[in-house]
Parts: structure tokens; C-alpha cells; sequence
């Protein structure tokens, strides 16, 4: 019965926020991906993805104009860290660009939601918290974190402190971080599997799942605060990250499209198109920063698989069938 009333929660969530996408969360998450074009390799400026359509977010705002996004069913209208530091982040880079003032006032207000809501867990680390229950490969209760929203928040953040110098931005970037530094079991958002090699989590479950595009986002964060620092530890961190991803690529090839997680569930999750495309962007990115050329290859690979056809039907099909199997 339980699981029955789980799965009917979940439809009745999906269905409407898939039919009116123009309102609901998708209408936020669901920009076509693409790098941006003057972002620096060395120095902290433009994001390195574009957020245009991100920035312009007006489905639902609150007072101070500050992004809520609509999850449908009983979940309703929530803020998502996440979300609003992309745009946030989005905001930024128009700034960069125009010089505008009020995306100037965007990005700051950003900024300070992220200052007020930073709060510690119960190991005593600052984390940013989405206060909503959430279903994933189970159910993530109200109060809960992630390794995503560190990164992003630290990004964001960086950024908010070299535009005004304010100290307030440095000091909350430096306690954000320190999750980073810790496994789950200590508070932080990170873990070392039985091969060594140390993964961010987006969702901190019982079973790690290893999100791809969630560490990946993380990791710009932890590549910021190392631009920002010139820490070696944190360049170790940078390193460890990039090869851990490096490494474990092929388990992300399902051999006609990529896979979302690395979840140990009978059937593999593959991403859905719009994360597929999330992929290939992060890697040409991750490429650019690192020059490791592994990530330039699988790039150019799930770039092929993209403009399949069949691939991409087949990928739909099983992403249906996944979703109906364990949601």
C-alpha cells in the first residue's frame, strides 16, 4: 500500500508538471545546455555555462524576486537553492556582459538568499537546505542537502565576493566548502568508494548513486574556490575529482546513450535528452579546464549517440519503462 500510494504521488506530480511545463519546475531546469563562450580558464568570470534563458526565470517569483519553482502535486512551490543559484550564476554572466545594473541587483539578491538560508546540519557543517521532501531512489525527507547546491552556492558566492569585496560572501564560500572535505557519514557530501576514487553526491542516500551531472556542477565549484585560494589541498580535491570522473566514464556509456547514475538497481537509469545534452556540454567543459583529453572523447561520443535516431527513441523508451519500474 505504501509503495502504491508512493507511485501515485509521483504521477500525480510528473503528469501535470510535464503538461503545463511552462509553469512548473521544467520550465527552470530545462534550458538547452551551452557553454559559454567567454568564460577564462584562470581567473573567475563568466559561468561556464550560459543560464541566459535562467536568468529571465519569471514563472513564479516572491517579493524580493527571487525564484520559486512549482513541483506540482504536494510539493507545490518551493525555493531550491540549486535553482536560485543558477540564476543567480545566470544573471552574473548577463552582468559581465551588459554591465546592467539590474541584473547587477539580481545577482546580489541571489547572493544574500544564499547568505540568510546557509545554516548548519547536525554535524555542525553549513549547508544550504532544500526544506521539501523529495523522491529519488528513496525518499530524501525535509530538511535535506546536497553536494550539487555546495557547488553551486560556493560558484555563486566567489563571485558575489570578487564583484563587491564584502566580506560576509568570502566567509560564508569558506564555510560551504568545508562539506566538501568531509564524507556523508561526517556531515560533509562526499564519499570514497571501494576503489578509492572520492565522488560528490547530489543526493546523500543509503546506497551512493553517483549523479554524473551533479558531481560535475560541484566540481566547478570546487574548481572556483581553488582559483579563488590558490589552496593546494583544494587543488587535490580538483584533482581527485577529475580523475574519479575520468576514470569511471565507461560506466556512464550504456553503449547507445548515457547513463544519469551509477545506481546498483537490476535496471540502469539512462539519462533522459535533456541531461544527455546536459553531459556532453559538462564534459567539453571539464575538457577546457583540465585538458584531459578522455573527457573530450566521451563528449564527442554521446555528440554521436544525440543525433541517433534510433538512439534517442530507444533511450526514451527505456527512460519510460525505468521510471514506471521504480517511481
Amino acid at each position: 500500500m505504501r509503495v502504491m500510494t508512493k507511485h501515485i504521488n509521483y504521477l500525480a506530480r510528473v503528469i501535470p508538471a510535464y503538461i503545463f511545463r511552462g509553469s512548473s519546475q521544467l520550465a527552470f531546469w530545462h534550458e538547452p545546455p551551452k557553454i559559454s563562450d567567454d568564460f577564462c580558464r584562470d581567473r573567475i568570470g563568466t559561468y561556464y555555462m550560459d543560464f541566459t534563458r535562467k536568468a529571465h526565470y519569471a514563472a513564479h517569483l516572491d517579493a524580493e524576486r527571487i525564484p520559486l519553482l512549482d513541483y506540482k502535486g504536494q510539493i507545490g512551490k518551493q525555493y531550491n537553492p540549486i535553482a536560485i543559484a543558477q540564476f543567480g550564476l545566470g544573471r552574473y554572466n548577463l552582468l559581465m556582459r551588459t554591465q546592467e545594473e539590474k541584473h547587477r541587483q539580481a545577482f546580489l539578491r541571489s547572493a544574500d538568499w544564499l547568505v540568510d538560508r546557509l545554516r548548519q546540519n547536525q554535524k555542525g557543517l553549513w549547508v544550504w537546505m532544500h526544506d521539501f521532501d523529495w523522491e529519488y531512489q528513496e525518499i530524501l525527507k525535509s530538511p535535506w542537502y546536497s553536494g550539487l547546491a555546495q557547488g553551486q552556492g560556493i560558484s555563486l558566492l566567489v563571485r558575489a565576493f570578487l564583484l563587491t569585496g564584502e566580506d560576509r560572501y568570502r566567509e560564508d564560500t569558506d564555510r560551504a566548502y568545508a562539506a566538501f572535505e568531509k564524507d556523508i557519514d561526517q556531515g560533509g557530501v562526499t564519499c570514497r568508494d571501494e576503489e578509492g576514487c572520492w565522488w560528490i553526491e547530489e543526493y546523500l542516500v543509503s546506497r551512493p548513486t553517483h549523479i554524473l551531472n551533479g558531481f560535475i556542477w560541484a566540481m566547478w565549484g570546487i574548481y572556483d574556490y581553488y582559483i579563488l585560494t590558490r589552496d593546494s589541498a583544494v587543488k587535490t580535491l580538483w584533482d581527485d575529482g577529475l580523475q574519479t570522473i575520468a576514470k569511471n566514464l565507461k560506466k556512464y556509456d550504456a553503449g547507445y546513450w548515457s547513463l544519469y547514475d551509477l545506481s546498483d538497481r537490476a535496471m540502469k537509469n539512462p539519462a533522459s535528452a535533456f541531461y544527455h545534452a546536459l553531459h556532453i556540454v559538462q564534459l567539453k567543459v571539464l575538457y577546457l579546464l583540465s585538458g584531459i583529453e578522455i573527457f573530450k572523447s566521451y563528449s564527442d561520443i554521446w555528440e554521436g549517440y544525440l543525433h541517433n535516431t534510433i538512439n534517442r527513441s530507444r533511450a526514451f523508451c527505456d527512460k519510460v519503462i525505468f521510471k514506471l519500474r521504480y517511481f
